[in-house]
């Protein structure tokens, strides 16, 4: 019964220590939280399963390495591991959708498909092009905008796993969209 009293940063610390039960009762503590957390993104259990083995196995070694420092809540912390992961989790998805879409194309497909071919060839080279355009962006503006569209975060996530306001998040954007802009005017490659 002591143990479920004992504090998130002295469990903690009494892991790094040495205690591995430490651990056990942090996993335990927070399972059902995290897991439905999971689960409720992924609507997967074998994909929620990996994701949960995952975030503990980054706390593991986090932990070990000594980079951990105690200046939020441990239950946060382990959240935001697992939201990453869940990110990283449909970047890498998409990426091999994208990936099977590109190898499955052919030209007999491109020939049998009810659009003209040169319709399709200037779509793939609009597209290509505002892939340039937006490589070229300052840092911050591309990584809200490629988490925006690419991966349909919701801005309040996005000011979440950047550690930004929810304002910073939509100005980057809107800031991304007006160099786009400018690019596309400049260049004028359509």
């Amino acid at each position: 019964m002591k143990q479920l009293k004992t504090s998130d940063a002295l469990l903690v610390r009494r892991y790094v220590e040495g205690d591995e039960q430490a651990l056990d009762i942090l996993i335990n503590r927070y399972r059902h939280k995290l897991y439905g957390y999971i689960l409720s993104r992924v609507k997967n259990k074998d994909v929620a399963e990996d994701i949960f083995q995952d975030t503990f196995i980054k706390i593991i070694h986090t932990l070990k390495e000594g980079r951990y420092s105690e200046e939020g809540k441990f239950g946060s912390w382990l959240m935001r591991i697992a939201h990453n992961l869940i990110i990283d989790h449909f970047r890498r998805e998409k990426r091999s959708r994208l990936s099977r879409d590109t190898a499955d194309f052919n030209l007999l497909a491109t020939l049998t498909d009810n659009k003209p071919a040169e319709t399709q060839l200037i779509r793939s080279q609009t597209v290509e092009k505002m892939r340039e355009f937006i490589e070229r962006l300052p840092e911050e503006q591309k990584t809200v905008l490629k988490m925006r569209i690419y991966d349909e975060i919701p801005f309040k996530e996005i000011a979440e796993h950047q550690n930004i306001s929810i304002n910073t998040a939509l100005g980057r954007m809107r800031y991304a969209i007006l160099n786009l802009r400018k690019m596309i005017k400049k260049e004028n490659p359509f």
